[in-house]
C-alpha cells in the first residue's frame, strides 16, 4: 500500500522562472492539502527576483502537502508540492533505490546477491514509466543505472557501492575518485576559480542544473586561510608526542575558530532580511559597479521649448488617453542620438572578448515600485513611433507599479533612462544596469534665470547625466551622445532634421 500510494505522488518543483533565478519566495498559497487541482490551475504566488509570478500545476490530482509556509525562499528544483494523482505511476520506484542501497552494504555477498534480483526487477519497472530521474535534482539517474548493472555483474559486489560514492562527491567530500564529469561553470567562473586557487571538482555547485556560481567560488575560497594554519601544526604535533593518535590534533585545532555572532539592540536597531528584490538590486549593482569602469558626464540646458511642445501634444488627437510627459521627448531624444552614434547601443562580452553592438534598442526605464527598484524595457523601441512609444510607457509604468513586471520584460535591455528628477533632485551619477552600456539620469525641471537671446530670463531648466562603461564608449562617443540628447531637447524641431 505504501509504495503504491507513493507511485501515485507527483512533486512539483520550483521552477526557473527566469533566466538564471536561482530562488524564489513563495507570497501566497491558492490550495491548501487535500484540495482538488487541475492540469494549469494556479497553485501559488512566489517572488522572484524582480516580479511576482503565478504558477500553474502542470497534471491532475489532490494536493497531498505543501512543503513550505507563505514567505519561506525556495531554491529552483526544489519540490514546493506534492500532488496525489490518480492513476500515477513511476516515482516510487526511484524513491526506493537509495533506501535499499545503504542496507546492501554492511550485508555479506550472499544477501547482496538476493537483494539484487528484486531491485532489479524493480528497476525494469520503473524503465517504461520514464521518471526514474524526477524526484531528485541530481544523483538518483547514477544509482538507477547501478541497478540495471548489478544483475549482468553477477557476484561482483563492487557495484553497490557506486551510489555512496557519488553521494559523498555531492555532499562536498570529494572522497571518490571519479571526477567522471567537468564541472559546469562558465568561463569568468573558471577564471577566478584559477586565480583563486580553487579546484572546480571540489566545489559544491548551487546554480541552476548544477552550474557553479562566482559565489560558489569564493565561499570555497574563504575557509582556505583557517586550514593553511592546521597543516602547519600537525607536524608539530607528532613531533612533540610521537606516541599521541595523528587524528586528535586536527581535531582539537579548530576548536578555537568559532566567530561571536554580533549582538545588536532589538529595541533600537530593526534587522531586514536581504532577499527578493533587494537581493537581486544588490547583487546586480555590486556586479556592475566593481565590473564596469564607469564615466559620468553632465550637461545643464534650457528645456522650455521641450515643455512647450508637451503641452501641445497633450491636444493632439492622435495620442489622446496617452501618456504625454517630458520623459516621452526624452527617450524619444535618446533613441535619436543613438542612432545618430550605434557604438553607445553596446554590451561586453568578457568570456569571448568581444564588443557586441545591438542593432536594435531595448529602452529600459527605471520604476519605483512597492517591491523595489524595476528596470523593465521596452522591446524594439527604436522602431516605435510616437504614439506606439507613449503607449509602451505608459502600459510599463503601470504595469511596474502593481507589481506584475514579467522576468521577461527586465531581460535584454540595452541602454536605460532613470528620471531622479520626481524625486526633486537636481542629478546623480547612475550606475548602469547590468549587460548595458549607458544609463541616462534626467533630473529635475527647475524655473531657473537662464540667458536667453542675450537676456537673462525665467527659463525651464534641467540637467543630464550619463553613465558609460569605459571599456567599450571613450569619452568622445559618450560625450556626443549626451550632446545630442541635450541639442534635441533645447531644440525638438531637431527630432524631426536628425529623425
Amino acid at each position: 500500500m505504501t509504495t503504491m500510494t507513493e507511485a501515485s505522488v507527483r512533486e512539483f518543483k520550483m521552477p526557473d522562472v527566469g533566466e538564471g533565478l536561482t530562488e524564489a519566495e513563495i507570497l501566497k498559497w491558492y490550495v491548501q492539502p487535500g484540495d482538488t487541482v487541475t492540469d494549469g490551475q494556479v497553485v501559488c504566488e512566489v517572488e522572484t527576483a524582480k516580479a511576482a509570478v503565478e504558477l500553474p500545476i502542470p497534471y491532475d490530482g489532490v494536493v497531498r502537502a505543501l512543503h513550505f509556509s507563505e514567505g519561506t525562499t525556495v531554491d529552483v528544483g526544489t519540490s514546493i508540492i506534492a500532488v496525489d494523482v490518480a492513476g500515477g505511476a513511476g516515482d516510487a520506484p526511484v524513491a526506493e533505490v537509495p533506501a535499499q542501497a545503504p542496507a546492501q552494504t554492511p550485508s555479506a555477498p550472499e544477501k547482496q546477491s538476493e537483494t539484487a534480483k528484486p531491485e532489479a526487477g524493480k528497476a525494469q519497472a520503473a524503465k517504461p514509466a520514464g521518471a526514474g530521474r524526477q524526484p531528485v535534482l541530481v544523483g538518483y539517474g547514477v544509482a538507477a543505472s547501478s541497478t540495471k548493472r548489478r544483475p549482468r555483474k553477477g557476484p561482483e559486489i563492487s557495484v553497490p557501492q557506486v551510489p555512496e560514492t557519488v553521494q559523498t562527491e555531492l555532499n562536498g567530500h570529494g572522497s571518490g575518485p571519479a571526477p567522471k564529469e567537468r564541472p559546469l561553470a562558465k568561463p569568468p567562473v573558471r577564471k577566478l576559480a584559477k586565480d583563486l586557487g580553487v579546484d572546480l571538482a571540489t566545489v559544491v555547485p548551487s546554480g541552476p542544473d548544477g552550474i557553479i556560481t562566482r559565489e560558489d567560488v569564493h565561499a570555497a575560497a574563504a575557509p582556505a586561510a583557517a586550514p593553511t594554519a592546521a597543516p602547519a601544526a600537525e607536524p608539530q604535533a607528532p613531533a612533540a608526542a610521537p606516541q599521541a593518535p595523528a587524528p586528535q590534533a586536527p581535531v582539537t585545532a579548530p576548536a578555537p575558530t568559532a566567530v561571536p555572532v554580533p549582538s545588536y539592540d532589538a529595541a533600537r536597531e530593526t534587522r531586514i532580511p536581504v532577499k527578493g528584490v533587494r537581493k537581486a538590486t544588490a547583487l546586480a549593482m555590486v556586479g556592475s559597479a566593481f565590473t564596469a569602469p564607469h564615466v559620468t558626464e553632465f550637461v545643464t540646458i534650457d528645456v522650455t521649448r521641450t515643455l512647450k511642445l508637451v503641452e501641445e501634444l497633450k491636444q493632439d488627437k492622435d495620442l489622446q488617453g496617452l501618456r504625454v510627459n517630458p520623459l516621452l521627448l526624452i527617450a524619444r531624444a535618446l533613441l535619436v542620438a543613438i542612432r545618430r552614434n550605434p557604438e553607445i547601443n553596446a554590451s561586453w562580452d568578457e568570456a569571448a572578448q568581444e564588443i557586441v553592438v545591438k542593432h536594435y534598442v531595448n529602452l529600459g526605464i527605471a520604476a519605483a515600485t512597492p517591491r523595489g527598484l524595476l528596470v523593465p524595457n521596452i522591446k524594439d523601441a527604436h522602431a516605435k513611433t510616437l504614439p506606439q512609444l507613449a503607449e509602451s510607457l505608459g502600459e510599463l509604468v503601470s504595469t511596474a507599479r502593481e507589481g506584475k513586471t514579467s522576468p521577461a520584460a527586465m531581460q535584454g535591455g540595452t541602454v536605460t533612462i532613470t528620471n531622479v528628477g520626481v524625486f526633486g533632485v537636481d542629478t546623480g551619477t547612475p550606475i548602469l544596469n547590468p549587460g548595458e552600456s549607458a544609463i541616462l539620469a534626467v533630473g529635475a525641471i527647475r524655473l531657473q534665470p537662464w540667458v536667453h537671446k542675450g537676456k537673462v530670463k525665467p527659463r525651464q531648466v534641467t540637467t543630464l547625466a550619463l553613465s558609460f562603461d569605459h571599456r567599450l564608449v571613450d569619452g568622445e562617443l559618450g560625450s556626443k551622445v549626451l550632446a545630442d540628447v541635450a541639442a534635441i531637447l533645447e531644440q525638438p524641431k531637431k527630432l524631426i532634421t536628425w529623425g
